[in-house]
């Protein structure tokens, strides 16, 4: 398969703590991968540097072969990558279609005066197919944890992308919400969608990652399928000091 992303000795440092430390790794079209560490390892750090947040010190980031380590982060989203943030971030004071709808609207003032934003029934398409369909007039505060983070999930699919990473989507979910989660992120890699998933929890991304990246003080210390970073020892000291 061809590589979608590929990150070639990424390096970030803030002040001596080195967050990311000569990351290497890639995700292939139609994959769904792990990336896994103990809390700081820097997997949030390295989602930050491929949305083009921070500027990396070292390295290159590479999306369907171009270098996009210069690219501005709304240039980045309109090559096709976007992300959800482990703390959701919506509008309170609107419903969650128009916070959905939001995602929408154009980067170009010139398309926003000419009114080039999605119609609500193309948002409410959205909205259903990430199981909010009830839910889409409520407001923030209405919703649970759950459907907060399906309410990111919505807001990435609607800039279009073909890479969304997600960021401990599942922390703080129960087994039930983790399955639902599970099964939706799987129906979407079956329309094409690519993803990469940040998780500090191990079981909770068994069944459906293809690989894994298992990454410590920001450098790649394990790779391969779940099976094979689950029984990896060098990920057993990581995570429970064994």
């Amino acid at each position: 398969m061809a590589r979608l992303l590929e990150l070639k000795g990424l390096t970030k440092r803030f002040g001596g703590v080195v967050a990311v430390n000569d990351l290497s790794f890639h995700i292939d079209d139609g994959e769904i991968l792990g990336l896994m560490g103990p809390n700081g390892a820097g997997k949030t750090t390295a989602f930050n540097l491929i949305m083009g947040d921070y500027v990396p010190d070292a390295g290159d980031i590479f999306f369907k072969g171009e270098n996009i380590g210069k690219l501005a982060t709304y240039e980045r989203v309109k090559l096709g990558i976007a992300r959800t943030y482990q703390v959701p971030r919506p509008y309170n004071d609107l419903p969650i279609i128009e916070d959905i709808r939001i995602s929408t609207v154009p980067d170009s003032i010139t398309d926003c005066l000419r009114g080039k934003k999605a119609e609500l029934e193309e948002v409410e398409e959205i909205g259903i197919s990430v199981g909010l369909k009830d839910r889409l007039m409520k407001y923030p505060r209405e919703l649970s944890l759950g459907d907060l983070r399906r309410v990111e999930l919505a807001k990435a699919i609607a800039t279009s992308p073909k890479l969304i990473m997600l960021d401990e989507i599942f922390a703080g979910l129960t087994v039930h919400e983790i399955t639902e989660l599970d099964t939706l992120l799987d129906a979407k890699r079956k329309e094409g969608l690519v993803f990469i998933v940040v998780s500090h929890d191990l079981k909770a991304l068994a069944s459906l990652i293809d690989r894994a990246v298992v990454i410590q003080f920001g450098h790649l210390i394990a790779e391969g399928t779940y099976e094979e970073i689950a029984h990896d020892e060098k990920v057993k000291k990581a995570y429970f000091g064994m």
